[in-house]
Order: structure tokens, then sequence, then C-alpha cells
């Protein structure tokens, strides 16, 4: 008789045959479905317009709402597997409030792709604006995460007109090269930044995960971190250890009254998976006031959360 097959839990290198990551993408595709969302894969011809049939080099996955939103809010994810795994927990709160999430993932994660070489937040930017106008979507709010925010910040100063409003959570938009050099940021280039950012081994996760939260998963097993491989209002973890405090003082300080810092304690990079209910409730008051009260960068507008 032949030797019997081995084991199914013994994956290459360590690996779990049965994914994590893939079940947890099951569980959260179903709620946003239960949310009453629905996937679509966005098709961004770059072929001439003379073209008759033009070959899509970009795609954009995107859940958007069962029916036409009336209070659209754009939700971009940071580095992640994708865009369900950041906002699942923001669906009801935001859709009990009266607004209608859209929710794509950004080229390069989750199913958005292209054939096309270009990698700036500008790229992203012009593709996720395209995506938009392709459902029939002129003008949203807009709430980003860490990478997020920068392709946020990107649209709404090429875009002004399609974006009201902006909240960024934990992006280092006015991060300089000096601040590298002077390790304000907690590597000492760009290369080491994205091995940070994007890791590629279960040692490389558990690093990103101890600068990104505040309290960390005691437990994360080998196999399951492969799987793992206009008026603005700013949110920040306090205790941010990959784009620090001082960034988001400059940050408010760029915008020179125009926006809000909200600083959330006991929270570190990750606020937006850290505090989500603290997170939300900040984004539907912003996003609920009128233009005005929003623009406000008075001290009177600062909050210190003591949670």
């Amino acid at each position: 008789m032949p030797p019997p097959p081995p084991p199914a839990a013994a994956g290459r290198r360590g690996r779990c045959v049965l994914s994590f990551a893939v079940a947890r993408d099951r569980c959260f595709s179903r709620r946003f479905l239960r949310a009453g969302l629905r996937p679509l894969a966005v098709p961004l011809p770059a072929a001439p317009a003379t073209d008759p049939a033009p070959a899509p080099a970009t795609t954009v996955h995107m859940w958007v709402p069962s029916r036409p939103p009336r209070n659209p809010l754009l939700l971009l994810h940071g580095f992640g597997a994708s865009a369900t795994w950041q906002w699942a927990p923001y669906l009801r709160p935001l859709i009990a409030a009266g607004f209608d999430p859209i929710v794509p993932d950004l080229v390069f994660f989750g199913a958005s792709c292209t054939r096309l070489p270009d990698r700036s937040d500008a790229f992203q930017a012009s593709a996720i604006k395209t995506a938009m106008d392709a459902i029939g979507v002129i003008r949203f709010g807009l709430v980003g995460v860490s990478y997020g925010g920068f392709v946020g910040y990107r649209m709404a100063a090429m875009f002004p007109e399609a974006v009201e409003r902006v909240a960024m959570i934990c992006a280092g938009v006015c991060l300089e090269e000096k601040d590298l050099a002077e390790g304000l940021f907690p590597v000492t280039g760009v290369g080491e930044a994205a091995a940070l950012l994007v890791p590629r081994r279960p040692e490389e996760v558990r690093r990103l995960v101890r600068l990104t939260f505040v309290r960390p998963p005691l437990i994360m097993p080998s196999c399951f971190l492969w799987d793992y491989i206009k008026p603005t209002l700013i949110i920040w973890g306090e205790q941010d250890q990959v784009f620090p405090m001082e960034l988001a003082h400059r940050l408010n300080r760029h915008l020179e009254g125009n926006s809000r810092l909200v600083v959330i304690k006991n929270a570190g990079h990750a606020v937006n998976l850290e505090k989500p209910k603290d997170v939300c409730r900040n984004i539907i008051e912003f996003f609920k006031e009128p233009i005005a009260e929003a623009a406000n960068g008075d001290d009177k507008v600062w909050k210190l959360l003591h949670l």
C-alpha cells in the first residue's frame, strides 16, 4: 500500500493549509453584504477613446450601496489585505447615521489591479476618482486611514470640486526626508519603510503590529501571519509609533485653521482598529456638522479623548 498522505496542516514552510485570512475575508464579505453593500469590479480603460473596444488597464474593486447613494462617504483603507478588514466595524454605525459607505480596494490591494507601471499616490487618486465617476458619484466625503489618507489628501488637491471634506486618520502626509535622518520615523530610509509597511515574513508582521497597536495580540502563530502577507478632520492615536504625534501637529498647522485634530488616548497607529467606536463617532459628528463649524481651527475644537 502507498504511504498515507501528509497531514493537511503540514503546509510548505510551516504555513496553514486552512487559511485564517481567507476565512476572515469571507466573514467580512458577509458583513458587507448584510449591511446592504454589493461588490463591483470597475474596469478603467487606458486606450484612447477612439479605440472601439479598449482593454481595461486598471480594475478597481469596490463595495457600493445597492441603491444610488444620497450621502456618499468614500472610505480609503491603509496597508493591508483588503478594504473589508479595516472598515467592517464602521458599516452599520455609518449607515445608521445616514451615510452611504463606498469602500474600494486601492490599486495593488485586495481585488484591485493594474498593468500600468505607475505607483504614485496621484495614480491611486486618479483611479479611485475615475471609478467614482463610473458609478455616478460626483461629490462625496472622504475618510482615509494611513496610506489611504495620503491618497485622500491627493484626491482633495486634484479634485476639489468632488471632495467635499476630508477626514484623515494617522496619515503622515507632512513627513519629510529629514525626519528619517533625525529619527522621528522608526526607520532610516525609504527601503526600510517599505519593508515595514509591506511585511513579507511573520517576524516582519510582528514588528509592524508592535508598532501599530498599543496592546498587540499576545499570540501570533506564524501560520496565520503568512496570510497577512477642504475642511479636514485629523484623527491620531496618541501613542502612534509609525507616524508620531509631531506629524499630526505639523499637519494641523499646515492646514491653517481649516482642520480639527482629535487625539485618541490609549491607541497607536491602528487607532481605527483599536478604537473603532470612538473613531467612528468622531467621523459621524464631523461629517454631520455644517461646513463652517467643521472648518473651524480654533483651539476650542481641540478634543482630547480620555478613553
